[in-house]
């Protein structure tokens, strides 16, 4: 009983970072590793749990108009494409080697997000991409980065609300709420290759989805209450997780 309360606690956790940050994996990956799930299975459980959560901070974030669906739109198959291919590839090769690669870039991302305080609030409808953001370099983040999650998974919504930011040049409310349909079809793909390879405990994966779905709507509405200055606190908080768990994870 107590692992389910454990466990339950760090789902609503992850579930209200995640929905306004990205990061929620940093809470609930280590939890799960830590009731002694096997890696993969850890990996696959949490997919499912971050699935239900992140639908229910999308359907809100959708609700109050948040959401470019241009933008969503270009991205989506590229982030599911992703996913599958980093899935299957964490079935075979150990994470260790892409977390190094992250932690390397870590340090730079946090200072872009602290420097980043006068973000121009774009209102959807009137971003300023070109042709090329739009085409090409949106396709490419939302495959690097899919791919990354179906392999490992933490501050994947962190490293895509980023991209947006700097490749759209939209709002971090924007970028928050457009994230999570990358988010969301990336981690339905990688769930999908684990579970036909049977690598999810479906017991703790449905007691944690509840709670992150929880988390995750109370999560969207500080979000949208708060705007921006409350995400760049939490984006940083964020990171800051990420870079201290990959450090002592794998290093």
């Amino acid at each position: 009983m107590l692992v389910f309360v454990f466990l339950c606690a760090a789902g609503f956790l992850a579930g209200f970072i995640d929905s306004v940050a990205g990061g929620g994996g940093l809470i609930t990956l280590p939890a799960l590793i830590a009731v002694n799930l096997p890696p993969h299975i850890a990996l696959g459980t949490n997919k499912f749990q971050s699935m239900f959560g992140t639908s229910f901070a999308l359907a809100n974030f959708t609700r109050k108009a948040k959401v470019v669906w241009k933008i969503a739109a270009v991205g989506i198959p590229f982030a599911l494409g992703g996913s599958v291919i980093g899935a299957k590839l964490a079935l075979f090769v150990p994470a260790s080697a892409l977390a190094k690669i992250i932690v390397v870039l870590i340090p730079p991302l946090a200072l872009f997000v602290f420097f980043c305080g006068k973000v121009p609030l774009i209102s959807a409808g009137h971003l300023r991409e070109s042709k090329v953001s739009l085409w090409i370099m949106t396709p490419l983040a939302c495959l690097t980065i899919g791919t990354y999650d179906g392999f490992l998974g933490p501050g994947t919504g962190t490293f895509l609300i980023l991209a947006l930011v700097f490749f759209s040049n939209i709002s971090l409310l924007h970028a928050s709420a457009t994230a999570k349909t990358f988010n969301l079809v990336s981690n339905v793909g990688a769930f999908v290759i684990f579970l036909v390879n049977g690598q999810v405990y479906l017991p703790y994966a449905m007691a944690m989805a509840g709670f992150n779905i929880l988390g995750n709507i109370i999560g969207s509405h500080f979000a949208i209450k708060h705007g921006r200055e409350f995400i760049q606190r939490a984006l940083l908080v964020s990171l800051t997780l990420l870079f201290i768990y990959l450090i002592w994870k794998y290093f």
